[in-house]
């Protein structure tokens, strides 16, 4: 057991590494991270959010740069709303775009035309080495090294979008109205949400397996899989790929995830950016990239493919339906082993049946524990208060990678010995309910009391190792057979560490057969798949705030490992209440440890609000806990902070403390009878404004509408706000209208001017443990105004 996990743990670090970079003098003919750095340190000088004088001086130099590679580039300038279609209630998203774009010149100028794509404008108080110069920095080397190499099949399109992070902008402004948008047949596109990692491919278009089958032929140390693109379908983020998706364009959308905590941060540095991270994206992107661009085909369409990467370069792919056929297999294999068994006299039903009862305590327990873990660092759910743990995330995947470990042996020492189900029991309803400590808390008090009761009804008698692992692998092949029947792209994740698991039940008629020789290739075999397995939590754990999950893989590494933990003779609990113990010390760690320092500093955020509906000012935040910085600020005019009720837009305020009225300027509205039964209002951002959102309700039924003369469908049920947000668009918006009657429109505003207010009491310095985030330190305007007809 501790050669397997041992094992396991160390081969999936060194698998998760990141590759070296390249430096600048390597060879002209690869990519070379320490190239794509150049242009990558000019653009991360400084934050550069559209509409900035800094993205300006990025788009000239871009300009620039794909001038001297003989791209003939052109901007693109557009005013440009696209409807967020996720959205639960009418939500529009505009501004002021100027994208780039340049032309490497194909044998053929009519073929369908490969494009690389990447961003190049930054949320504000952001550099944004990672998210997007890191993109940009690699689609310009890779852009040289396909000059390079002669002239392409077709023509390669780079596509540097502005505005990716006000809504897609750039995007919604390039596919539906440039003539190039036409011509593309296929898109690479580079993204990041994070400092580092490994880069993944994690979508591509609908039917994608010729796609697939050309991404696994060039690919290097890919990171990809059909579970990974299933969940990011069905969850609601978006790059600008989710717009040429729309338009039917297929491809491959690369990111790195890695090191989260720069995300969006003011630490996100050139000298902070992995250039191993850079690396990998490179040397994956240009791999593909130069597959397509001289190919005489691209690929076409055809069936998904359930796929995932193993090792090293390798990436295994199989119809969807070929699924039922490894089933077959497995279950084959379970058959086989459990008829040795029976022929040894080492195995019963009951003691499977009780084995399947550990794995569904396992599941139902693991979840509880990791729960309970998370609500025991004190830390709120959501992405700015999830930064605590972002400072800290290696020794937080720590911490939840002793308390899995810990479930899986002693669940199944506590399944094998039939003398715990009390204190198993005991073990669950604690977790579910200290969880209430923090609060009541359904979700963990259900999992514990759950669990508990798993452990009442299957661990009364002792199970032995053959029917424990038969009853354990049992549940995994009822689980494999639903995912593929629900979700084929995502049943390989049961389905291969099971396959796994049942040959060497198979082998060693599940388990009984215990002798040097088959316990150690059991063991080494179990390392390879439990690193497999754990590199994908790896990757869950960095995805998403959501730990219950990883209880999954406890349960999947409980395949492989359970014949190691397990013992006739009742094994000592002891290394499974150690490591738990030791899960729960670092844990506590992570909460009273504060892990800020001036590689991690403290993200702070406080606005100055000028209500012009009331007359009061307020100096106020949107955190939920106030950091010492934060509550000092708020103090700056002596009044003490409060718990706020201010309606804002967005990321709502939690903190206020009173401040004296400010000279503020409100957008100007114009409401205009067009003489016909429609009505046109015109909203003007007030000159410096970085957005401007508001909130429209009508009480009347709206026939028609359009924005800036598009039609576009808002306002059509009285009662429901529709949302506007427009960044950096000066000449701002004209919304017509004809309403059913006589009625009314209610417009709230709120505008963000960059930069406390002249004249304000300053804010106290920072140090080195603590920085602004995102629009921190700006201006907030509110207001309200009424129109009738």
């Amino acid at each position: 057991m501790a050669l397997a996990l041992i094992g396991a743990f160390a081969f999936a670090w060194w698998t998760a590494q990141t590759p070296q970079p390249l430096p600048a003098s390597a060879s002209p003919s690869v990519f070379a991270a320490g190239r794509a750095m150049v242009d990558n340190r000019v653009m991360a000088r400084t934050p550069h959010p559209i509409g900035s004088a800094a993205n300006a001086q990025v788009r000239d130099y871009l300009v620039q740069r794909m001038s001297a590679l003989g791209l003939n580039p052109e901007i693109q300038s557009a005013d440009v709303l696209r409807k967020v279609d996720r959205a639960e209630t009418p939500f529009v998203t505009g501004g002021h775009v100027e994208n780039i774009i340049g032309v490497l010149p194909g044998k053929s100028r009519t073929a369908p035309a490969l494009a690389l794509m990447a961003h190049y404008d930054s949320v504000p108080g952001s550099p944004g080495a990672a998210d997007d110069a890191a993109g940009v920095s690699a689609a310009l080397e890779i852009m040289r090294l396909l000059k390079a190499q002669g002239v392409p099949e077709r023509d390669v399109i780079l596509l540097i979008t502005d505005g990716e992070e006000a809504g897609l902008l750039g995007a919604a402004a390039f596919f539906p109205e440039h003539p190039l948008s036409r011509r593309i047949g296929f898109i690479i596109n580079m993204e990041t949400r994070g400092g580092g990692g490994a880069a993944q491919m994690f979508q591509t278009g609908g039917e994608n397996g010729e796609v697939i089958k050309r991404f696994a032929r060039t690919a290097v140390r890919p990171s990809s899989s059909s579970l990974a693109v299933f969940l990011y379908e069905h969850m609601p983020n978006d790059t600008d790929f989710t717009v040429s998706k729309a338009e039917g364009i297929t491809g491959l959308n690369f990111a790195f995830i890695g090191r989260q905590f720069d995300y969006h941060s003011a630490t996100s540095t050139s000298d902070n950016l992995d250039q191993g991270s850079l690396q990998h994206m490179g040397d994956q992107a240009y791999a593909a990239a130069r597959d397509l661009a001289f190919s005489a085909e691209l690929p076409g369409k055809s069936p998904n493919l359930v796929y995932a990467n193993t090792f090293g370069s390798h990436i295994f792919a199989y119809p969807q339906i070929a699924g039922w056929a490894l089933l077959a297999a497995i279950a084959a294999w379970i058959a086989l082993g459990v008829h040795t068994a029976q022929r040894a006299g080492v195995f019963r039903w009951s003691e499977a049946a009780r084995g399947a009862g550990g794995a569904v305590y396992l599941l139902l327990t693991g979840a509880a524990v990791l729960h309970l873990a998370r609500k025991m660092t004190g830390v709120d759910l959501g992405f700015f208060e999830q930064r605590q743990l972002l400072a800290q995330v290696n020794r937080w995947e720590i911490a939840l990678a002793l308390l899995g470990v810990a479930m899986v042996i002693y669940t199944a020492n506590a399944t094998a010995s039939g003398r715990s189900r009390f204190t198993a029991a005991a073990l669950a309803a604690t977790a579910g309910i200290m969880s209430c400590a923090f609060g009541f808390d359904p979700v963990g008090l259900g999992l514990g009391i759950a669990g508990g009761m798993v452990a009442l009804i299957s661990m009364g008698r002792p199970a032995g190792i053959t029917g424990a692992w038969t009853g354990v692998l049992g549940t995994a092949l009822l689980a494999a057979t639903v995912g593929q029947i629900v979700a084929p792209p995502t049943a390989f994740l049961i389905a291969w560490p099971l396959a796994l698991a049942a040959a060497l039940g198979a082998i060693s008629g599940m388990g009984y057969r215990r002798s040097a020789w088959m316990t150690v290739p059991h063991a080494l075999a179990a390392a390879g798949g439990l690193a497999w397995l754990l590199g994908l939590a790896h990757g869950v754990f960095q995805g998403l705030d959501m730990v219950e999950l990883l209880a999954i893989f406890a349960w999947l590494c409980g395949l492989l490992i359970w014949p190691l933990v397990q013992d006739d003779d009742r094994a000592p609990e002891w290394a499974g209440l150690g490591l738990f113990m030791a899960g729960l010390a670092v844990t506590l760690l992570v909460r009273f440890d504060p892990p800020w320092s001036a590689r991690h500093p403290q993200a702070t955020m406080i606005s100055y609000v000028q209500d012009t509906d009331t007359g009061k000012a307020y100096l106020a935040s949107p955190v939920s806990k106030l950091d010492p910085w934060t509550a000092r600020a708020l103090q700056t005019y002596g009044r003490p902070p409060v718990r706020s009720d201010v309606p804002t837009f967005g990321r709502g305020m939690e903190w206020i403390a009173t401040a004296p009225p400010i000279a503020a300027t409100a957008p100007d509205f114009i409401l205009q009878d067009l003489k016909d039964g429609s009505f046109a209002l015109t909203v003007t951002p007030p000159a410096g404004a970085r957005n401007i959102s508001l909130e429209l309700t009508a009480d009347t039924i709206i026939q028609a509408t359009a924005l800036n003369g598009t039609p576009m469908k808002v306002l059509d049920k009285p009662g429901q706000a529709t949302r506007i947000r427009l960044t950096a668009m000066p000449k701002g918006l004209v919304m017509t209208f004809k309403p059913v009657g006589p009625g009314g429109l209610q417009v709230k505003f709120a505008t963000t001017r960059e930069g406390w207010p002249t004249g304000a009491a300053p804010l106290p310095a920072r140090d080195e443990k603590t920085m602004p985030f995102d629009l921190s330190d700006s201006t907030l305007v509110l207001g309200s105004r009424k129109f009738s007809w």
